[in-house]
């Protein structure tokens, strides 16, 4: 048997068949004679990329022959990553755990709750770069290159707040979780603020997904979450990206979330400044000053930290409970009033259907909305007779199609039928009509009513979200432009190239007006709640061929359901809801997923360019979050996550 100890040296042992893995190490360590401690050491079968962690098992058992080569290192390994931030930071990881399990402890050294929302990612390849020489790094005008060796830290299991609900600060000596970790000055609150672009040219150099295929070849990078690092090639000092993978994010709570919070505004930034999710030139503006606004807050909290009263944080806690993102996963409370009347809509609505030869442009209805059904009526007087249409929104597809200025307010529906999709366009007439119908649709396509407890705060979101953009034509609110706004660090370039750096920084300056009397955590949580907004939010894409198809097009994975896209415009063919699942199935040899419904023909699509495991592991990761509950303990089913994920394990 041939030991290599670290790449070091050959060691060579003669040992039988039955001897354990455990009394092989013990040999090892005897023969090398170094005094040092070994207990994170531990054996690799290279050849089998396996990890032989079962110390008690014998080398006939692993199947380990006399020519077998075995590698002793340690477990521990240091990784750099990536934090959505941008930046970049050491880490010590351990190469055989699980990465879920990985992940898991990364999230507790950098205090993240719900680290089942993150995974690692490889970094995608810019195609128009050429292959560099490894010397010449990338990432070195956005280092902040800290090291964290310590124990994880603790999240704070009695759920008691450790940070300053007004701006983040921790409320806790931090040296307490991180005992004396280089990472400023064993402080890890530096990844709960913001640090503002510091030059345009960072977001020039960075790589920028042109197209919709471009954004599903960087969802090949996803590490497979049931496998460990080692196992997967990732090799010691690598550089990989940390991300909230699943856009479904429980429970986000300012007073234990600081990081979190500031980690998914970061996340949600670049985003949209890398045009990786579209949006419309209004709602860029409205972020535009979010971000303008968060780098000014950022700056001064940073200047005057500790100055904070009580009575503030009981204000920004009265303001945040009415602000609280409830995500689909959440457990809304039962309390329904009449549970007999179900609140219904009913209003002249202009009603178009594209592709259509009959209708002729919008054609004004009197709608009714009951239950999840809209019916359309010639006139409000013929509501008692058969409607003309009749629409049934469970399963269907609702796009937002809004210009402020240009008073549009107009929703999108794609309505699931036999062979595909029904497209149907609503226009409303003003602001409250729409948010209504907005809301309405949105509960009707996950089969819930307007008595879901729900619809009034998604009416809300629309309507601040709405005002959010909104343009003050008053002038003598507006600051005077300074020299510190830099639009080209918030906005798109695609904007930079449109309109001079002047008429950006007025209209950035003039959206402000709207998000001016923030605090700085309040709009944190506004950029990511809009951010939450968009149509595009929360859809990971792949390239699939279905069964039947002739050429590759998309697969769009997303919390609550799968849509197959047009490759090249990315509107949607059809859309299957995971309520509706069965069962999906993975056939490894031919790398084909079949996803069974209920009422449904199955779906079978063969994944291409990318691992189908990477696939599978998106629906049961989404499926597996959808369990979770407000009133759960903060541990998690490990094994549920892989028997929903893994396929094989």
């Amino acid at each position: 048997l041939l030991s290599a100890y670290d790449w070091n040296q050959d060691v060579s042992l003669r040992v039988t068949g039955e001897i354990h893995i455990g009394g092989v190490m013990l040999k090892l360590v005897e023969k090398l004679d170094v005094k040092k401690d070994w207990s994170d050491h531990a054996l690799w079968w290279e050849k089998k990329k396996t990890w032989l962690l079962k110390t008690h098992w014998t080398l006939d058992k692993y199947g380990i022959q006399a020519d077998a080569r075995l590698l002793f290192t340690p477990q521990h390994k240091l990784l750099r990553l990536q934090l959505p931030n941008m930046k970049h930071m050491k880490v010590k990881v351990n190469f055989s755990d699980r990465v879920f399990k990985a992940v898991s402890d990364i999230c507790k050294t950098f205090n993240i709750r719900h680290p089942e929302e993150l995974s690692l990612l490889r970094k995608p390849r810019d195609p128009k770069k050429k292959k560099k020489k490894l010397e010449e790094t990338e990432e070195d005008d956005l280092e902040l290159e800290g090291s964290i060796y310590s124990s994880p830290g603790l999240y704070s299991k009695t759920m008691t707040p450790t940070y300053d609900s007004r701006d983040g600060s921790p409320l806790s000596p931090t040296s307490a979780w991180f005992g004396d970790s280089p990472l400023s000055e064993g402080n890890p609150s530096i990844l709960a603020v913001s640090q503002p672009i510091s030059s345009p040219d960072i977001l020039v150099k960075l790589y920028k997904p042109q197209s919709l295929l471009d954004k599903a070849k960087i969802n090949q990078g996803w590490l497979d979450s049931s496998r460990s690092l080692m196992e997967q090639d990732v090799k010691e000092n690598e550089v990989l990206l940390l991300r909230f993978k699943y856009h479904s994010f429980f429970d986000l709570n300012p007073k234990y979330d600081a990081i979190r919070v500031n980690q998914l505004y970061e996340q949600a930034k670049w985003a949209i400044l890398l045009e990786e999710i579209e949006c419309t030139e209004e709602e860029m503006m409205m972020f535009a000053a979010l971000q303008y606004h968060i780098n000014k807050l950022s700056i001064m909290s940073s200047d005057n930290h500790m100055n904070n009263s009580e009575k503030e944080v009981d204000e920004v806690d009265a303001a945040l409970s009415d602000l609280e993102i409830t995500l689909e996963g959440g457990k809304t409370s039962n309390t329904l009033g009449d549970i007999t009347s179900i609140p219904e809509l009913a209003d002249y609505v202009k009603v178009f259907k594209p592709k259509k030869l009959t209708l002729k442009g919008y054609k004004q209805y009197w709608c009714t909305f009951k239950d999840i059904t809209i019916s359309c009526y010639k006139s409000k007087e013929e509501a008692h007779g058969t409607p003309a249409h009749q629409m049934n929104l469970r399963g269907c597809e609702v796009t937002p199609d809004v210009n402020i200025s240009g008073q549009k307010f107009n929703i999108k529906l794609l309505i699931p039928v036999a062979d595909g999709m029904n497209e149907i366009w609503l226009r409303c007439d003003t602001e409250k009509q729409y948010a209504h119908w907005m809301a309405a649709c949105r509960l009707a396509s996950k089969g819930k009513t307007m008595a879901d407890s729900s619809y009034n705060l998604e009416v809300q979101n629309i309507l601040s979200f709405l005002k959010m953009q909104h343009m003050n034509p008053d002038p003598q609110f507006i600051e005077p432009i300074t020299t510190d706004i830099n639009p080209e660090c918030l906005v798109s370039p695609r904007y930079l190239k449109k309109y001079k750096n002047k008429q950006i920084s007025a209209r950035i300056l003039e959206a402000h007006q709207n998000v001016a009397q923030m605090s700085l955590i309040e709009a944190k949580m506004r950029f990511i709640q809009a951010w939450q907004s968009l149509p595009e939010f929360g859809i990971t894409h792949f390239l699939a061929k279905f069964q039947g198809g002739k050429r590759e097009e998309l697969i769009g994975i997303t919390y609550n359901r799968l849509i197959r896209m047009d490759a090249s415009t990315g509107d949607a063919i059809k859309t299957w809801r995971f309520s509706n699942m069965k069962q999906w199935n993975v056939n490894w040899e031919i790398k084909m997923v079949t996803v069974e419904f209920a009422d449904e023909p199955s779906l079978s699509f063969v994944c291409a360019e990318v691992d189908c495991k990477v696939v599978h592991e998106f629906i049961g990761g989404y499926i597996f979050l959808s369990t979770r509950a407000k009133d759960q303990n903060e541990s998690l089913d490990e094994e549920m996550f892989y028997k929903l994920t893994s396929g094989w394990v």
